[in-house]
């Protein structure tokens, strides 16, 4: 099935074959529970049919904006484009695009409605995405106000950043979180990922980035091993690592940590689903989530 999906009750499937043929988009006919189905499968979602009957099927299976599908609404009029869901994460642009129908865009978002820029949407033009995405909505905020400042820091750097500051990095599926034992080599820390990716089929472009504690911070081997690869390493610190669950039991308890690997991978995961349980490569502990 493709990623876009183009959603009507039957007397609107002329217009739906419409817009489909127009995305290259599937074209399903509506029914109860199909939004369970699509919520699943499908990225971007265009609904024809009146706002009411998708809030009332979409409204059980809602989790967050970072992994619930972009949903626009197109008026049975065939009038306008409605960004109903995810307006920041694809269903704004969806919605402009489909004005190549006629459709009048109608966008909600307070930044995008201004004629402005969000912190997603920097992120998506410059094929990135946001690490620590609680920071959005400050961000924003400041974006609206005029106070959010954009700055681009070529590496090697170290950036200490706080909460309300939106961090960008390479756009990738999966998150690596990563252990080793002290006095650990660059070249045992690079041979260590590209044994892990292999063993787990996950191409090097695909990674968003590495994740370990932040005493880890003067770890020289970690830090020029993942510098070499070339790839994005964060710190973590011990609340936000204590916060996760812990898939496997871990020695780090002797520190305060429910673990380093399996936790790091899943603080700043996507969808904190862990593909990969933590392995032991040498000197390396790896984990890998999604």
């Amino acid at each position: 099935m493709k990623d876009t999906v183009v959603l009507a009750l039957p007397r609107f499937l002329p217009d739906a074959q419409r817009i489909a043929a127009f995305l290259d988009a599937d074209v399903r006919e509506y029914r109860a529970g199909i939004f369970r189905e699509l919520f699943s499968s499908a990225r971007r979602i265009v609904a024809l049919m009146s706002m009411g009957i998708v809030v009332r099927g979409i409204a059980p299976f809602l989790r967050d904006k970072w992994t619930d599908p972009a949903i626009v609404v197109v008026t049975p009029d065939f009038a306008f484009a409605v960004p109903l869901l995810g307006g920041h994460h694809g269903a704004n642009e969806l919605a402009k695009e489909l004005a190549g129908l006629g459709l009048v865009p109608v966008i909600s978002t307070a930044t995008e409605a201004t004629g402005l820029d969000s912190a997603e949407a920097i992120a998506g033009r410059t094929g990135c995405d946001i690490v620590n995405r609680d920071s959005t909505r400050a961000v924003n905020a400041g974006i609206l106000d005029g106070t959010t400042k954009l700055y681009s820091v070529p590496g090697p750097a170290v950036v200490i950043a706080g909460p309300d500051v939106s961090i960008l990095v390479h756009r990738g599926e999966y998150v690596i979180g990563i252990g080793c034992r002290r006095g650990v080599t660059a070249e045992e820390v690079t041979l260590a990922v590209r044994a892990a990716l292999a063993g787990a089929g996950i191409a090097q472009t695909d990674v968003m980035l590495f994740a370990t504690t932040a005493r880890k911070c003067s770890e020289t081997g970690l830090i020029e091993g993942i510098a070499a690869i070339p790839a994005n390493l964060i710190f973590l610190d011990d609340d936000t690592i204590n916060a996760q669950t812990a898939a496997t039991p871990s020695k780090a308890k002797k520190i305060g940590l429910v673990g380093v690997a399996e936790p790091c991978a899943l603080a700043v995961s996507k969808h904190r689903d862990l593909v990969m349980k933590k392995k032991v490569f040498g000197k390396v502990t790896i984990a890998i989530a999604r």
